[in-house]
C-alpha cells in the first residue's frame, strides 16, 4: 500500500474511534452521574528507513495519526431535586463507594433504595458503603434523612456516614463499566475531607448535547472528505497505471 493510503487509513482509524466515543457520550445524556469521554490522539512518526543508498535528503520521516488514550471529563454535571429521600448527589470532589461481586467500586450515581434486607443499595442492587460497612435500616424505620456530612440517620437513630472518597493521586480512577469506577494500578481511594452531599438530589450527566452532536457532524464530514480524497488519489493511480499500459503497447 502507497504512503498516502498508510496516512489516510491511520486518520480514518482515528476518526471512527472518536465517532464510538462520542456516539457512546450521546447515549449516556440521561444517565444520572455519567462522566463523558474525549479521545486524545498524538502524531506518530514512523521511523526513518536505514538503507545507506537512499539519496540525501530523501529518507523523510511519515507522520501518522495515533490513537493515544481516552481520558474522562470528571467535570460536574447539574443537580436536581427530585424530593426523593433515598436520593443523594455530591456537590464537588468524590465519589460514592459501593460493593460489588468485583470488588469496591465507585460512582457519582446516588440513587439509591433499600433491598430486602433494608440495606442502602444503588439501582443496580450494589451495596452502599458508609465508613463503617453497608448502611442498614430496621424495617420499622421511618424518616430517613442524609446530612450535608454524609452522615445517615432515621426514626431509629444514627445509620452511619456514607463513604465518599477520592484518588490518592489525579486521575486515579478508570472507568469499570455500568456507569462505575475502580481505582487503577498503584492508586488508593483516601476519604474526602468537608464532603458536600445534597439529599433528594441527583447529579445529571455532564455531556453537553449540543457540542457533542456539533462534533459528531464534525467528525462524519471529516471522515467522508477523507474517504473522498483517498478515492480520488486511488483513481488517479489506476489511470496512470492504464495510460502506462497504453503507452507500451
Amino acid at each position: 500500500m502507497e504512503n498516502i493510503g498508510l496516512v489516510g487509513l491511520s486518520r480514518q482509524v482515528a476518526l471512527q474511534r472518536e465517532l464510538d466515543v462520542i456516539a457512546n457520550n450521546l447515549a449516556n445524556l440521561n444517565t444520572t452521574g455519567f462522566k463523558q469521554d474525549d479521545v486524545v490522539f498524538e502524531e506518530y512518526l514512523m521511523p526513518v528507513a536505514r538503507d545507506d543508498t537512499f539519496q540525501r535528503g530523501a529518507d523523510r520521516r511519515m507522520s501518522f495519526v495515533w490513537d493515544r488514550a481516552t481520558t474522562t471529563n470528571l467535570a460536574q454535571g447539574g443537580v436536581t431535586q427530585t424530593g426523593n429521600s433515598l436520593d443523594a448527589a455530591i456537590n464537588g470532589r468524590g465519589l460514592f463507594a459501593v460493593q460489588t461481586p468485583e470488588g469496591e467500586r465507585y460512582t457519582r450515581n446516588g440513587s439509591f433504595e433499600l433491598n430486602a434486607q433494608n440495606q442502602l443499595v444503588t439501582k443496580q442492587g450494589q451495596i452502599v458503603l458508609g465508613e463503617g460497612g453497608p448502611i442498614a435500616f430496621e424495617a420499622n424505620d421511618v424518616g430517613i434523612t442524609i446530612g450535608r456530612d454524609g452522615s445517615v440517620a432515621s426514626s431509629g437513630g444514627s445509620r452511619g456516614r456514607l463513604r465518599v472518597v477520592d484518588g490518592n493521586v489525579p486521575r486515579a480512577f478508570e472507568k469499570a463499566g455500568d456507569n462505575l469506577f475502580r481505582l487503577r494500578d498503584g492508586t488508593q481511594a483516601v476519604a474526602v475531607p468537608n464532603a458536600d452531599v445534597r439529599q433528594g438530589a441527583l447529579e445529571a450527566s455532564n455531556v453537553t448535547p449540543v457540542l457533542a452532536l456539533s462534533r459528531m457532524i464534525e467528525v462524519t464530514r471529516s471522515y467522508q472528505s477523507l474517504a473522498s480524497s483517498l478515492e480520488r488519489h486511488d483513481q488517479m493511480r489506476r489511470d496512470a497505471i492504464r495510460s502506462l499500459g497504453n503507452t507500451s503497447t
